[in-house]
């Protein structure tokens, strides 16, 4: 790229999802301008539009801002879910369809799976047209403009995308700042982790490469509101989250896992000072409630004493009528941390162990100590917190039995006695099968799904299998789902958890907590 084309102009647009904080561009626009203040940058965010108005909304808006470079960030694509959404409930969906005995309600299921199976297709070309049309209607302004795809669902599924894009668009994996400043400093991109749309192929494992080792500091907020005129529509609803990164990465290698590999597995800590600096300025403008964005708050023990010395400072901030949610491994907690968990405000967290049982938490590569947890979670509860905790389970991982199950039970009623049986909420999710994954090489090996297989694909033999729900305790869980939707489908969780101890009961506590000594991590073809 010469000099005489570099970007002037750059347009981040938010491709439509649902209404999550786009933590993405707003960190993007903050460490461009930081580096290239005379770059002019303009935010516009599809998820704050009606869909009837996206079109002529992103038409006018490149009328009016005429870029020179494009970034589109696209959040999801895949729709595996145990939640409501897009056209219905896609995982009671797809289980009435495939497990019930109910012709009727087979055929609900059917038609819903239909609906679903058409705004899945729906959306995915609908985006296609939105950056299709965008990049042609900047060049009739600007001949040279270029565009970037990047963003979490690109991250999973950019080698199947590429072929849909328009040629010459930069598929973005993983973070973009690094690619950001190549572009803008007119260098070549032949080492980030992108290829260009008819012009490069990506590199086998491209998206298991390191990203950039960049320090982040705190997002000048004054900023961002000069650039992107929606973002007071976050700023409204006072029980809305808004997104702040404490770190990026995760060290872990759990079998399902895709964030270990697009966020590496380096963990870099942002600074606490500008942390609790970026916290302060979404503060001051009313925000009280914060989601820590990280892939884990806690990931290891080693990083226990940056987490102290982040709440330490957001208590010395005087920020007292805060409340903050993340995503925490509650085998990293110490009575230390436990009690400022508490005093600034923590309200809600998740714990993703995905079975109760040790010995399924050992095969997945979770890294958990389930009795350390245990213990972790009573430190939490005697240093006063009262609020929900969602714990994730899923059901029918590697080698589930009925055994295993009952240990999952057992499990979930001690934590219940440990907060409260109101304040812990089963999630319930069926491991959606991803690319570049542990998971992914396991059913390769077992032969359940064949290389060359289209990740994408809504279509009813994939989709089983996607889901992750394999014979023989398929039928079973999906028996027991399809009655928990019916008992109370507002309580999907807990009638699930209920249903499975009243048909298998429960294990010894002390069964869940030890795995047998022969029993052995998951053993794969390859390394991931």
């Amino acid at each position: 790229m010469s000099s005489s084309v570099l970007p002037e102009r750059i347009l981040y647009v938010r491709l439509p999802c649902n209404p999550i904080f786009p933590i993405g561009v707003v960190y993007l626009a903050d460490h461009v301008h930081k580096l290239f203040p005379q770059v002019q940058q303009r935010i516009f965010d599809l998820g704050a539009v009606p869909p009837v108005d996206f079109g002529a909304a992103l038409d006018a808006c490149v009328d009016k801002f005429r870029p020179d470079l494009l970034v589109f960030s696209w959040r999801d694509i895949q729709i595996y879910a145990p939640v409501g959404g897009r056209a219905g409930n896609p995982l009671q969906n797809s289980f009435e369809f495939f497990y019930s005995r109910n012709l009727f309600i087979k055929l609900r299921g059917a038609f819903k799976g239909l609906r679903l199976f058409i705004s899945y297709y729906t959306e995915l070309w609908r985006n296609l047209g939105l950056i299709r049309r965008a990049t042609r209607r900047a060049r009739q302004y600007r001949p040279a403009a270029r565009t970037v795809v990047g963003g979490g669902a690109v991250s999973v599924f950019y080698e199947q995308l590429g072929s849909s894009l328009p040629k010459g668009t930069i598929v973005s994996v993983g973070e973009g700042e690094a690619l950001l400043e190549k572009l803008l400093r007119g260098q070549s991109l032949q080492d980030e982790r992108c290829y260009i749309v008819g012009e490069t192929e990506p590199r086998k494992r491209l998206v298991h490469e390191a990203p950039a080792p960049i320090e982040k500091t705190a997002c000048n907020y004054a900023y961002i509101d000069e650039i992107w005129p929606e973002f007071d529509y976050y700023l409204q609803d006072q029980d809305f989250y808004v997104g702040v990164q404490t770190k990026r990465g995760c060290p872990h290698n759990c079998c399902y896992c895709i964030y270990t590999v697009i966020e590496g597995k380096q963990v870099r800590i942002n600074p606490a000072d500008e942390v609790v600096a970026e916290i302060r300025q979404l503060y001051d403008r009313g925000i009280r409630n914060f989601w820590f964005t990280d892939a884990q708050f806690i990931p290891a023990r080693r990083f226990i004493d940056d987490a102290v010395e982040l709440l330490q400072k957001i208590l010395d901030a005087g920020m007292n009528d805060i409340h903050w949610a993340a995503y925490i491994r509650a085998d990293n907690l110490t009575p230390e941390l436990c009690d400022l968990m508490v005093k600034t405000g923590m309200n809600y967290f998740e714990i993703g162990i995905t079975s109760g049982s040790q010995e399924l938490v050992r095969k997945m590569r979770m890294g958990y100590n389930l009795r350390v947890v245990l213990q972790n979670c009573r430190d939490l509860a005697a240093a006063g917190f009262q609020d929900l905790v969602s714990v994730n389970y899923s059901f029918n991982v590697i080698d589930e039995t009925h055994e295993t199950i009952r240990q999952t039970i057992t499990y979930h009623r001690e934590l219940e006695k440990i907060f409260g049986k109101d304040k812990v909420e089963p999630a319930i999710f069926f491991i959606g099968l991803q690319p570049h994954t542990h998971l992914e090489e396991y059913a390769f090996k077992k032969q359940m799904i064949k290389p060359g297989y289209n990740p994408m694909s809504m279509m009813p033999w994939t989709a089983k299998k996607l889901l992750w729900n394999p014979e023989p305790l398929g039928s079973f869980f999906g028996e027991v789902c399809l009655e928990a939707w019916s008992r109370d489908p507002d309580d999907f969780g807990r009638e699930v958890m209920d249903i499975l101890e009243e048909r298998l009961g429960r294990a010894p506590l002390e069964e869940a907590l030890s795995a047998p000594v022969e029993a052995k991590p998951l053993t794969l073809t390859g390394s991931v």
